[in-house]
Protein backbone atom coordinates (compact mmCIF):
# COMPACT_ATOMS: atom_id res chain seq x y z
CA UNK A 1 0.00 0.00 0.00
CA UNK A 2 1.46 3.30 -0.99
CA UNK A 3 2.21 6.28 1.44
CA UNK A 4 0.39 9.41 0.23
CA UNK A 5 1.99 11.76 -2.51
CA UNK A 6 2.82 15.14 -1.67
CA UNK A 7 0.43 16.22 -4.23
CA UNK A 8 -2.25 14.63 -1.93
CA UNK A 9 -0.43 15.68 0.99
CA UNK A 10 -1.12 19.63 -0.20
CA UNK A 11 -4.37 18.97 -1.27
CA UNK A 12 -5.65 18.66 2.21
CA UNK A 13 -3.71 20.96 3.97
CA UNK A 14 -5.42 23.28 1.28
CA UNK A 15 -9.06 22.23 2.43
CA UNK A 16 -8.13 21.88 6.07
CA UNK A 17 -6.54 25.66 5.98
CA UNK A 18 -10.40 26.90 4.70
CA UNK A 19 -9.62 26.70 0.73
CA UNK A 20 -11.91 25.88 -2.06
CA UNK A 21 -11.59 23.27 -4.94
CA UNK A 22 -13.38 23.34 -8.02
CA UNK A 23 -13.99 19.93 -9.97
CA UNK A 24 -15.00 19.55 -13.40
CA UNK A 25 -18.40 18.81 -15.03
CA UNK A 26 -20.21 16.24 -16.63
CA UNK A 27 -18.18 13.23 -18.07
CA UNK A 28 -21.03 10.80 -19.86
CA UNK A 29 -23.72 14.22 -21.42
CA UNK A 30 -20.26 15.67 -22.73
CA UNK A 31 -19.24 12.78 -24.46
CA UNK A 32 -22.07 11.96 -26.10
CA UNK A 33 -22.22 15.21 -27.22
CA UNK A 34 -18.88 14.09 -29.31
CA UNK A 35 -19.99 11.03 -30.37
CA UNK A 36 -20.46 8.34 -27.54
CA UNK A 37 -23.93 6.80 -28.37
CA UNK A 38 -26.62 6.19 -25.55
CA UNK A 39 -25.92 3.30 -23.73
CA UNK A 40 -22.41 2.90 -24.97
CA UNK A 41 -19.87 2.91 -21.43
CA UNK A 42 -17.79 5.88 -21.84
CA UNK A 43 -15.11 3.92 -20.18
CA UNK A 44 -15.21 1.73 -23.30
CA UNK A 45 -13.25 5.43 -25.16
CA UNK A 46 -10.51 5.18 -22.45
CA UNK A 47 -9.16 2.66 -24.72
CA UNK A 48 -10.42 2.88 -28.06
CA UNK A 49 -11.04 6.90 -28.21
CA UNK A 50 -8.30 8.46 -25.58
CA UNK A 51 -7.51 11.54 -27.25
CA UNK A 52 -11.62 12.49 -27.13
CA UNK A 53 -10.74 11.66 -23.37
CA UNK A 54 -7.64 13.91 -22.85
CA UNK A 55 -10.08 16.94 -24.97
CA UNK A 56 -12.86 16.77 -22.19
CA UNK A 57 -10.20 16.82 -19.66
CA UNK A 58 -8.31 20.13 -21.04
CA UNK A 59 -11.46 21.98 -21.76
CA UNK A 60 -12.36 21.68 -18.28
CA UNK A 61 -8.87 22.79 -17.04
CA UNK A 62 -8.88 25.82 -19.33
CA UNK A 63 -12.27 26.43 -17.42
CA UNK A 64 -10.66 26.81 -14.35
CA UNK A 65 -10.88 23.23 -12.84
CA UNK A 66 -8.84 22.56 -9.88
CA UNK A 67 -9.63 18.79 -10.32
CA UNK A 68 -10.62 16.52 -13.05
CA UNK A 69 -12.78 13.11 -12.31
CA UNK A 70 -11.35 10.15 -13.89
CA UNK A 71 -13.32 8.52 -16.71
CA UNK A 72 -14.40 5.46 -14.40
CA UNK A 73 -18.12 6.51 -12.91
CA UNK A 74 -19.09 2.64 -14.32
CA UNK A 75 -15.41 1.00 -13.89
CA UNK A 76 -16.69 -1.43 -11.19
CA UNK A 77 -16.33 -5.41 -12.31
CA UNK A 78 -20.84 -5.23 -12.61
CA UNK A 79 -21.01 -2.52 -14.73
CA UNK A 80 -18.20 -2.99 -16.79
CA UNK A 81 -19.10 -7.15 -17.52
CA UNK A 82 -21.88 -5.50 -19.07
CA UNK A 83 -19.79 -4.46 -22.08
CA UNK A 84 -16.91 -7.17 -22.18
CA UNK A 85 -14.74 -5.76 -20.30
CA UNK A 86 -15.57 -7.31 -16.63
CA UNK A 87 -11.36 -8.84 -16.97
CA UNK A 88 -10.21 -5.86 -17.58
CA UNK A 89 -11.03 -3.70 -14.05
CA UNK A 90 -7.46 -2.75 -13.28
CA UNK A 91 -6.32 -2.05 -16.86
CA UNK A 92 -9.25 0.57 -17.57
CA UNK A 93 -8.81 2.63 -14.28
CA UNK A 94 -5.16 2.49 -14.46
CA UNK A 95 -5.31 3.73 -17.56
CA UNK A 96 -7.87 6.16 -17.26
CA UNK A 97 -6.09 7.36 -14.43
CA UNK A 98 -3.07 7.66 -16.50
CA UNK A 99 -4.55 9.82 -19.24
CA UNK A 100 -6.20 12.38 -16.39
CA UNK A 101 -2.95 12.61 -15.20
CA UNK A 102 -1.20 13.49 -18.43
CA UNK A 103 -3.53 16.46 -19.21
CA UNK A 104 -3.48 17.74 -15.04
CA UNK A 105 0.01 17.53 -14.91
CA UNK A 106 1.02 18.87 -11.20
CA UNK A 107 -0.90 21.83 -10.91
CA UNK A 108 -4.41 20.38 -11.22
CA UNK A 109 -5.71 17.11 -8.38
CA UNK A 110 -6.87 14.08 -9.80
CA UNK A 111 -10.02 12.69 -8.70
CA UNK A 112 -10.28 8.61 -8.67
CA UNK A 113 -14.13 8.47 -9.63
CA UNK A 114 -16.44 5.63 -8.69
CA UNK A 115 -20.03 4.98 -8.98
CA UNK A 116 -22.24 2.42 -7.88
CA UNK A 117 -22.51 -0.81 -8.73
CA UNK A 118 -26.20 -0.87 -10.38
CA UNK A 119 -27.37 -3.68 -8.16
CA UNK A 120 -28.84 -3.60 -4.77
CA UNK A 121 -27.51 -5.47 -1.52
CA UNK A 122 -29.22 -8.59 -0.03
CA UNK A 123 -31.55 -8.94 1.00
CA UNK A 124 -33.49 -6.34 -1.56
CA UNK A 125 -30.60 -7.61 -4.52
CA UNK A 126 -28.19 -10.17 -5.67
CA UNK A 127 -24.73 -8.70 -4.28
CA UNK A 128 -23.45 -9.43 -0.54
CA UNK A 129 -21.11 -7.02 1.11
CA UNK A 130 -18.10 -8.87 0.68
CA UNK A 131 -18.83 -8.86 -2.88
CA UNK A 132 -19.31 -5.24 -3.19
CA UNK A 133 -15.96 -4.51 -0.70
CA UNK A 134 -14.04 -6.59 -3.64
CA UNK A 135 -15.30 -4.85 -6.45
CA UNK A 136 -14.13 -1.23 -5.43
CA UNK A 137 -10.93 -2.63 -3.82
CA UNK A 138 -10.69 -3.88 -7.42
CA UNK A 139 -11.72 -0.73 -8.91
CA UNK A 140 -9.51 1.83 -6.62
CA UNK A 141 -6.30 -0.67 -7.03
CA UNK A 142 -6.27 0.54 -10.54
CA UNK A 143 -6.75 4.29 -9.89
CA UNK A 144 -4.01 4.02 -7.49
CA UNK A 145 -1.72 2.27 -9.75
CA UNK A 146 -2.46 5.35 -12.71
CA UNK A 147 -1.63 7.76 -10.26
CA UNK A 148 -4.65 9.82 -8.96
CA UNK A 149 -4.84 12.06 -5.77
CA UNK A 150 -8.41 11.30 -4.11
CA UNK A 151 -10.57 8.42 -4.47
CA UNK A 152 -14.45 9.45 -4.98
CA UNK A 153 -17.50 7.27 -4.15
CA UNK A 154 -20.51 9.17 -5.82
CA UNK A 155 -24.23 8.91 -6.30
CA UNK A 156 -24.58 6.76 -3.68
CA UNK A 157 -28.46 6.25 -2.32
CA UNK A 158 -27.89 3.50 0.25
CA UNK A 159 -25.56 2.98 2.97
CA UNK A 160 -24.91 -0.13 3.29
CA UNK A 161 -22.83 -0.18 -0.19
CA UNK A 162 -21.23 3.18 0.30
CA UNK A 163 -19.70 1.60 3.56
CA UNK A 164 -18.44 -0.93 1.45
CA UNK A 165 -17.48 0.73 -1.27
CA UNK A 166 -15.13 2.72 1.48
CA UNK A 167 -14.16 -0.54 3.15
CA UNK A 168 -12.99 -1.80 0.08
CA UNK A 169 -10.95 1.60 -1.15
CA UNK A 170 -9.46 1.25 2.56
CA UNK A 171 -7.86 -1.84 1.98
CA UNK A 172 -5.55 -1.24 -0.74
CA UNK A 173 -4.97 2.59 -0.55
CA UNK A 174 -4.54 4.95 1.87
CA UNK A 175 -5.52 8.07 -0.12
CA UNK A 176 -8.44 10.23 1.10
CA UNK A 177 -11.72 9.70 0.52
CA UNK A 178 -14.81 11.53 -0.81
CA UNK A 179 -18.51 10.01 -0.60
CA UNK A 180 -21.51 11.73 -2.08
CA UNK A 181 -25.13 10.42 -1.98
CA UNK A 182 -28.07 11.75 -4.49
CA UNK A 183 -30.75 13.24 -3.31
CA UNK A 184 -33.05 12.56 -6.36
CA UNK A 185 -36.62 11.86 -4.21
CA UNK A 186 -37.89 14.97 -1.96
CA UNK A 187 -34.93 15.16 -0.98
CA UNK A 188 -34.23 12.05 0.69
CA UNK A 189 -32.07 9.63 -1.74
CA UNK A 190 -33.36 6.54 -3.70
CA UNK A 191 -33.31 4.51 -0.18
CA UNK A 192 -34.65 6.82 1.39
CA UNK A 193 -32.02 8.47 3.19
CA UNK A 194 -32.01 12.10 4.15
CA UNK A 195 -28.46 14.57 4.07
CA UNK A 196 -28.25 14.31 8.04
CA UNK A 197 -27.77 10.76 8.34
CA UNK A 198 -25.86 10.11 5.49
CA UNK A 199 -23.08 13.42 7.04
CA UNK A 200 -23.88 11.52 10.91
CA UNK A 201 -23.31 7.88 9.58
CA UNK A 202 -20.45 8.32 6.69
CA UNK A 203 -19.15 11.53 8.01
CA UNK A 204 -16.88 10.36 10.32
CA UNK A 205 -15.06 7.62 7.96
CA UNK A 206 -14.21 9.81 5.41
CA UNK A 207 -12.41 12.71 4.81
CA UNK A 208 -15.52 14.40 2.37
CA UNK A 209 -19.19 14.21 2.37
CA UNK A 210 -22.01 15.79 0.11
CA UNK A 211 -24.05 15.59 -2.77
CA UNK A 212 -23.87 14.79 -6.50
CA UNK A 213 -26.48 14.74 -8.87
CA UNK A 214 -30.11 15.12 -8.08
CA UNK A 215 -32.42 17.45 -9.62
CA UNK A 216 -32.70 21.11 -9.13
CA UNK A 217 -29.61 22.68 -8.06
CA UNK A 218 -31.36 25.33 -5.96
CA UNK A 219 -31.88 22.38 -3.21
CA UNK A 220 -28.40 21.99 -2.67
CA UNK A 221 -27.30 25.22 -0.13
CA UNK A 222 -29.92 23.48 1.68
CA UNK A 223 -28.42 20.28 1.59
CA UNK A 224 -25.10 21.36 2.56
CA UNK A 225 -26.45 23.40 5.59
CA UNK A 226 -28.03 20.41 6.68
CA UNK A 227 -24.99 18.07 6.44
CA UNK A 228 -23.06 21.06 8.08
CA UNK A 229 -25.19 20.92 11.01
CA UNK A 230 -24.99 17.24 11.53
CA UNK A 231 -21.55 16.65 10.47
CA UNK A 232 -21.22 19.59 13.87
CA UNK A 233 -21.81 17.12 16.03
CA UNK A 234 -20.09 14.16 14.93
CA UNK A 235 -17.10 14.65 12.68
CA UNK A 236 -16.74 18.69 12.44
CA UNK A 237 -13.07 18.30 10.24
CA UNK A 238 -15.30 16.59 7.57
CA UNK A 239 -15.24 18.60 4.34
CA UNK A 240 -18.38 19.53 2.58
CA UNK A 241 -18.84 18.53 -1.34
CA UNK A 242 -21.50 19.57 -4.03
CA UNK A 243 -21.41 18.90 -7.35
CA UNK A 244 -25.06 19.21 -8.45
CA UNK A 245 -26.60 18.64 -12.21
CA UNK A 246 -26.85 21.90 -14.24
CA UNK A 247 -30.82 21.48 -13.67
CA UNK A 248 -32.94 19.20 -15.45
CA UNK A 249 -32.87 17.62 -18.99
CA UNK A 250 -35.46 18.29 -21.33
CA UNK A 251 -35.79 17.49 -25.06
CA UNK A 252 -35.01 20.22 -27.64
CA UNK A 253 -35.00 20.45 -31.19
CA UNK A 254 -34.28 16.61 -30.55
CA UNK A 255 -31.23 17.17 -28.42
CA UNK A 256 -31.26 16.80 -24.56
CA UNK A 257 -30.93 20.55 -23.07
CA UNK A 258 -30.40 21.04 -19.29
CA UNK A 259 -31.92 24.36 -18.18
CA UNK A 260 -29.52 25.62 -15.56
CA UNK A 261 -27.66 28.98 -17.48
CA UNK A 262 -23.72 29.11 -16.62
CA UNK A 263 -24.84 32.00 -14.64
CA UNK A 264 -27.23 30.18 -12.89
CA UNK A 265 -24.91 28.21 -11.41
CA UNK A 266 -22.37 30.57 -10.73
CA UNK A 267 -24.72 31.50 -8.43
CA UNK A 268 -25.62 28.27 -6.72
CA UNK A 269 -22.13 27.77 -6.18
CA UNK A 270 -21.63 31.32 -4.19
CA UNK A 271 -24.63 30.32 -2.35
CA UNK A 272 -22.92 26.59 -1.58
CA UNK A 273 -19.76 28.27 -0.49
CA UNK A 274 -22.08 30.55 1.99
CA UNK A 275 -23.66 27.01 3.28
CA UNK A 276 -20.30 25.72 3.64
CA UNK A 277 -19.25 23.78 1.27
CA UNK A 278 -15.37 23.91 0.25
CA UNK A 279 -15.49 21.61 -3.07
CA UNK A 280 -17.79 22.43 -6.02
CA UNK A 281 -18.47 21.09 -9.57
CA UNK A 282 -21.15 19.69 -11.77
CA UNK A 283 -22.89 16.71 -12.85
CA UNK A 284 -25.03 15.70 -15.23
CA UNK A 285 -25.31 18.66 -18.27
CA UNK A 286 -22.24 20.70 -16.84
CA UNK A 287 -20.18 22.13 -19.37
CA UNK A 288 -16.84 24.19 -19.55
CA UNK A 289 -18.83 27.22 -19.76
CA UNK A 290 -20.68 26.46 -16.42
CA UNK A 291 -17.73 25.22 -14.91
CA UNK A 292 -15.95 28.72 -15.93
CA UNK A 293 -18.78 30.82 -14.65
CA UNK A 294 -18.59 28.89 -11.17
CA UNK A 295 -14.86 29.41 -11.65
CA UNK A 296 -15.62 33.45 -12.08
CA UNK A 297 -17.97 33.30 -9.02
CA UNK A 298 -15.80 31.72 -6.46
CA UNK A 299 -12.62 33.87 -7.35
CA UNK A 300 -15.31 37.26 -7.39
CA UNK A 301 -16.24 35.76 -3.93
CA UNK A 302 -12.94 35.76 -2.44
CA UNK A 303 -12.47 39.11 -3.67
CA UNK A 304 -12.91 42.52 -0.95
Amino acid sequence: MRNQPIRTKALLARLRAGGVLLADGATGTMLQGVGLDAGQAPELWVLEQPDRIRALHQSYVEAGSDLILTCTFGGTHYRLASHGLADRVVEVNRRAAEIAREIAGDKVFVVGDMGPTGQLLQPLGPLTVQEVADAYAEQATGLVEGGVDLLLIETMSDLGEAEAAIAGARRVSTLPIACTFSFDTHGRTMMGLRPETVAQRIGPYVEAVGANCGRDPAEYPGIIRAMRRALKQVSPRTILWAKPNAGLPRIVEDTVAYDATPEQMGQITLELRQAGAQVFGGCCGTTPAHVAAMAEALKSGDEP
